[in-house]
């Protein structure tokens, strides 16, 4: 096997409020990522990425392959999806990684500021965000993202990942391997076509998916044109790697219309394998439409649950009618990125989470009772000494509330919108009090 070329550890700055790896890489929308002790790593564009984090950066490198020095087990050409891997004698000069992971977590976003926009608008998000900060949609190679969410039917965010790894296994690139560890790239449609690859994957435990990536394959290598898939994306938002004019080549005259989320979504029903949940999927985390709402098991339990949405609803499967009116109705209150909120109560609701989100509300019983309680004792009052401003968190009252994700500034802030309703009752009960004691006296 040949030497791998692993370039010099750099960093971004990047607070935890904007990424939180942790969290994001595992919540069900990537499946290749793998955490070999305090650092993920994964297959991008050629070469192993591999990640680690602290409070105020997120530490990179990259490892590239040496292809021409010695075998390496699995086949060594890239799909044509994916660029050659280049050698060792890449440098920094050389290097997009940088530019990579920049379009990779979309990092042209605020996340802060989306979040704050969201709890304003939404009090059960302001009261479930603050132990979940960090979460960001990825934006991802269309074509695993499809083939990913095929995998995704009726299945596990666990035995997803498994069968991704499995299918890169035997069907990608190899590119090198961490601590002993092989890692392949993913593989393209034209790999995935052949004509025993539907029997492979069923000996691999795909079940009736096998016949779904095999026939989605070859649909998008022979019968759709090349670049199809991203044609679909939001011209918003670059390919993954890609500038945006390489999407829109052709004169005025030949050039399709440009996509829209409505008519991206429709185009990939039209593959094996796709429902709108699926559809959704891709649109979210491999097309850039920010405001596609995947509905799976987990968000109809939280439109139901928490938002009193669809409730006597009986069937137990949704119709496209309710499916559309339930991404719908979380569009009208979360706006044009509703996919990204959507991901936060998502990984809330996940039972992998469940202690994080458990241990951040027992943190936050305790900061709020401080709170309170000093309210208490010390009501605030108005400029002429008597009647409350319902102001209680002034710029002179500051409180932490600190989260897993250390973002204990953005919590508070969320936490705060959340609580106005309660520090308003116990204002209301305080004057009530006071007032009967000058009553009786």
């Amino acid at each position: 096997m040949g030497l791998q070329a692993v370039s010099d550890w750099r960093k971004l700055p990047l607070s935890l409020a904007e990424l939180c790896i942790d969290t994001t890489l595992r919540c069900g929308q990537s499946f290749r990522w793998r955490k070999i002790k305090d650092e993920w790593h994964c297959v991008l564009r050629g070469r192993i990425i591999s990640l680690r984090q602290d409070s105020d950066h997120l530490h990179y490198r990259a490892t590239w392959p040496e292809p021409t020095t010695g075998p390496a087990p699995g086949p060594m050409t890239p799909p044509p999806s994916v660029p050659p891997a280049r050698g060792k004698d890449v440098g920094a000069e050389e290097d997009d990684t940088e530019s990579l992971l920049r379009s990779y977590f979309a990092l042209s976003h605020s996340l802060s500021s989306l979040y704050k926009h969201w709890a304003a608008s939404d009090a059960n998000f302001a009261r479930r965000a603050p132990a979940f900060t960090g979460i960001r949609i990825l934006n991802q190679d269309p074509w695993e993202t499809l083939v990913a969410f095929i995998c995704s039917s009726n299945n596990n965010i666990s035995r997803i990942s498994q069968m991704v790894l499995k299918l890169c296994a035997h069907y990608g690139p190899y590119i090198g391997s961490i601590e002993g560890e092989p890692f392949h790239d993913f593989p393209g449609p034209e790999v995935l076509s052949g004509s025993e690859v539907e029997a492979h994957l069923r000996q691999l435990g795909f079940g009736y998916r096998a016949k779904y990536i095999a026939e989605t394959a070859r649909i998008v290598s022979s019968e759709k044109p090349a670049g199809w898939l991203l044609q679909l994306r939001n011209p918003a938002c670059a390919a993954l790697g890609a500038p945006l004019s390489s999407l829109s080549e052709g004169d005025d005259e030949t050039a399709a219309a440009p996509p829209t989320y409505r008519t991206a979504h429709e185009a990939l029903l039209q593959l094996a394998g796709v429902g709108p949940k699926v559809a959704d999927c891709v649109c979210l985390m491999g097309l850039g439409w920010g405001e596609a709402v995947p509905v799976d098991t987990h968000v109809w339990q939280i439109a139901q649950r928490d938002y009193n949405f669809g409730k006597g609803y009986k069937s137990k499967t949704l119709s496209k009618t309710m499916y559309d009116a339930v991404g719908d109705h979380f569009r009208k209150i979360w706006g044009p990125q509703a996919g990204w909120a959507q991901s936060v109560l998502f990984t809330a609701n996940l039972k992998s989470f469940a202690e994080q989100a458990s241990a951040a509300k027992s943190e936050a019983v305790v900061e709020m009772a401080n709170v309170e309680r000093t309210a208490l004792v010390s009501p605030p009052l108005s400029s002429d000494g008597g009647t409350d401003t319902g102001q209680v968190f002034g710029s002179e009252h500051t409180t932490t509330l600190r989260t897993r994700s250390g973002s204990s500034n953005l919590a508070m802030t969320m936490m705060k919108q959340s609580s106005d309703t309660r520090q308003g009752d116990e204002r209301s009960a305080w004057r009530a009090s006071k007032r009967r004691k000058t009553a009786a006296t």
